[in-house]
């Protein structure tokens, strides 16, 4: 094992910690009970104790898997009182350690990941973002060797066999739902996921770009979780070729619903039907599927997501000469993750910020001009972040020749029976503890109850939903049998 060379001097430690909110931290714990990841591999992943260790053992900090186990969703940093930036902190003792050669924690974290996630090539490449090439050569050879022993392996373990068989029907097969239905195999029951796309994989094989995720990885893994036995069904659409009503009669004795969030909102302005205005979903599924996909000279995204920095990232690698990304709000309050941020400004993405817009000019039924305004932040609204206002007088226009809308998504429900109720933020409603929903034996879980959120999120949705179904199931098993041996039917 390769040990760091020299200890990090006390001044950077304490610009990397940034010691002035350290000062104050209450040690509330909220860092550690929002974290997705320490949900996932609470033996290996603690926010709070790597941040402590970091101050108090910054050399063992840097062989410590933990360190590279970070899946940068934010979580900690949007509900720490002293908005302590932890991913950025991690990121600067990694880099620390990858100067150093100190990559056994790195390996070894993949060795975790490899083992808790059923696709850790591409959970790896899209959420801890390795920095340098020879990570990503690693996390490669992770996904060739991953693929390689789990074909070695065969299908499912000898305890799954012990198992009850019962049916169980996944709908959605995104994250949430290829998650859902790996834990449900391996447990012994039969699962099909239904599809409504022709191919599986959901935000990761849509609309996550080639260039940060190389699908042929991603491919591979959903195949060894058809190896496992798990059936896919694509091209059906639940409430349209097959009615939920319909799986029961089919024998399944439990659904689990992740349809995800894919219906990108609608701006509200004039002109926003015109031609060259581009929902940053079908733009990013479209340049994914290698079909031909036009953009003008001059591109504008409209929002402040990661789906807006995948939209711009892509429209610069289809041959835009200039794109801009117009948030409406400060950097501060931008919900997209700062790596990506980064990333996309160094490839040539402008971003404003603190701006509107206001109308869609056209000339020919084609985009040929945005009117924008300024845009001032008020008292904090809902969602906690400073609600922004236009200010009066302050409009300007910029010629545009493509607008791409990414102004956040939404899952579309139509689809359900009126048993399952929908929350107000049109989401499906859920009981926290046991993820079931109004109806008895639907469960659901990932983006169509929180909103559009990170894979790590999505993967820890599965898993939950999975262990919850399994609980289910077998007291309903056992309810039966009591049943069955209170009315003297046994022999």
């Amino acid at each position: 094992m390769k040990t760091p060379k020299d200890p990090i001097p006390h001044e950077l430690l304490e610009h990397i910690l940034d010691a002035e909110k350290l000062k104050y931290c209450f040690e509330c714990g909220i860092c550690t009970a929002s974290c997705p990841m320490t949900e996932l591999v609470p033996d290996h992943y603690n926010p709070r104790i790597l941040l402590e260790e970091i101050y108090h053992n910054p050399e063992k900090a840097m062989i410590d898997p933990a360190l590279w186990l970070c899946a940068w969703c934010y979580r900690c940093f949007k509900h720490c009182p002293q908005r302590l930036k932890l991913p950025e902190i991690f990121l600067s003792v990694r880099k620390i350690a990858k100067e150093q050669g100190c990559l056994e924690g790195f390996n070894r974290a993949l060795e975790i990941i490899s083992q808790e996630i059923p696709f850790p090539f591409s959970f790896g490449l899209v959420c801890l973002h390795p920095e340098r090439v020879e990570l990503g050569n690693a996390l490669e050879g992770l996904g060739k060797r991953s693929v390689s022993k789990r074909k070695r392996k065969g299908s499912l373990p000898a305890s799954a066999t012990e198992a009850p068989s019962e049916k169980v029907a996944v709908v959605g097969a995104g994250p949430a739902g290829l998650t859902a239905a790996y834990e449900m195999v391996k447990k012994g029951y039969r699962v099909t996921v239904f599809e409504s796309s022709s191919q599986p994989g959901g935000m990761l094989k849509q609309c996550i770009p080639e260039f940060r995720l190389p699908k042929k990885f991603l491919d591979a893994e959903i195949e060894h979780i058809r190896d496992l036995g798990v059936e896919i069904k694509t091209n059906v659409k639940i409430g349209g070729d097959l009615a939920i009503d319909k799986l029961w009669q089919q024998g399944f004795k439990a659904i689990f619903i992740s349809v995800g969030a894919h219906k990108t909102r609608k701006l509200g302005v004039e002109g926003e039907n015109l031609s060259g205005v581009l929902d940053a979903l079908d733009f990013l599924r479209l340049a994914n599927s290698n079909e031909k996909v036009k953009v003008g000279e001059r591109v504008a995204v409209i929002g402040g997501g990661n789906v807006a920095i995948d939209s711009a990232r892509t429209a610069l690698r289809l041959g835009a000469r200039e794109v801009t990304i117009l948030y409406r709000r400060s950097r501060d309050e931008m919900p997209a993750n700062p790596y990506e941020i980064k990333e996309a400004e160094d490839e040539g993405v402008k971003i404003q910020f603190l701006v509107a817009p206001k109308q869609i000019l056209g000339q020919n039924e084609y985009v040929a001009g945005l009117e924008c305004i300024k845009i001032e932040l008020g008292e904090p609204d809902e969602t906690g972040r400073r609600a922004p206002k236009p200010v009066e007088g302050s409009e300007c226009t910029v010629p545009i020749d493509t607008i791409i809308l990414a102004i956040g998504e939404a899952p579309d429900l139509s689809f359900l029976p009126k048993e399952v109720e929908v929350s107000e933020g049109n989401t499906i409603a859920v009981e926290p503890f046991s993820t079931e929903t109004s109806q008895l034996g639907v469960f659901t879980g990932g983006d169509c109850v929180s909103g559009p959120a990170t894979v790590i999120e999505a993967i820890v949705a599965g898993k939950k939903a999975a262990e919850c179904i399994d609980q289910y199931l077998r007291s309903e098993k056992v309810q039966k049998t009591e049943t069955i041996f209170e009315e003297g039917k046994h022999t």
